[in-house]
């Protein structure tokens, strides 16, 4: 699913941004209510994932707003207040979900799962990498110019994880650190067999290698 991330703290947004990642959401996140709402103005998202208390916009008053313009992405307040006030005050304004900090990134899964069933969502959306790359995640299927090729699913993950770090060096270090478990971190000739396998099929010059530092998606 492409979501739609708000949180202004930044280990929360990191380790959400890492577990969403992992489970394949094209996820965009934004560390104030302006920014998320001016994104929402030009893009469409699957799902919202706001949390409350962020600068210039809160979440409830961002969903407030694009709910007055018959936007209806269902929406999931996270937030630390424990008030009923904040909960009654998040339905109220249209937030479908609500998740009490702190929370269990298990819990989290549970509910979006439910968002899926309660809004049709399971019938996945090929993700656009580009005018030639298309991605269906939960199949592990990338379509080049069209073509299909089957994936294994870390190749889907690192993938996935470089077209959304377009135009950044992402190291080894870090791919191990976001696509997989510590208990079963690979090594750097791992990563390079995935890397030579996805050029195999989305041409060289999609991934360059940048000597020391890692890779870029270009």
């Amino acid at each position: 699913m492409k979501i739609l991330l708000l949180e202004d703290d930044p280990i929360l947004s990191d380790i959400l941004l890492c577990h969403l990642n992992r489970h394949l959401h094209q996820t965009t996140h934004f560390s104030d209510g302006q920014s998320a709402s001016d994104a929402l103005s030009i893009q469409k998202f699957d799902l919202l994932i706001l949390d409350i208390n962020v600068p210039k916009l809160s979440g409830i008053d961002l969903i407030k707003e694009i709910r007055t313009y018959k936007d209806t992405t269902p929406a999931i307040i996270i937030t630390a207040f424990q008030d009923t006030a904040h909960l009654k005050k998040g339905f109220e304004n249209g937030c479908d979900d609500y998740i009490k900090k702190p929370f269990d990134l298990e819990e989290l899964d549970l509910r979006i799962k439910n968002i899926q069933k309660r809004f049709n969502l399971i019938n996945e959306q090929a993700i656009i990498i580009d005018s030639h790359l298309s991605l269906m995640a939960s199949k592990n299927r990338l379509y080049v110019n069209e073509v299909p090729y089957t994936l294994t699913r870390k190749e889907c993950k690192i993938l996935l994880y470089l077209s959304n770090h377009k135009s950044k060096v992402v190291s080894s270090e870090e791919l191990m650190q976001n696509l997989w478990d510590y208990d079963e971190m690979p090594s750097e000739a791992t990563i390079r067999v995935y890397i030579k396998n996805l050029r195999n099929i989305i041409g060289k010059d999609k991934i360059q290698t940048v000597r020391g530092n890692g890779y870029i998606f270009e």
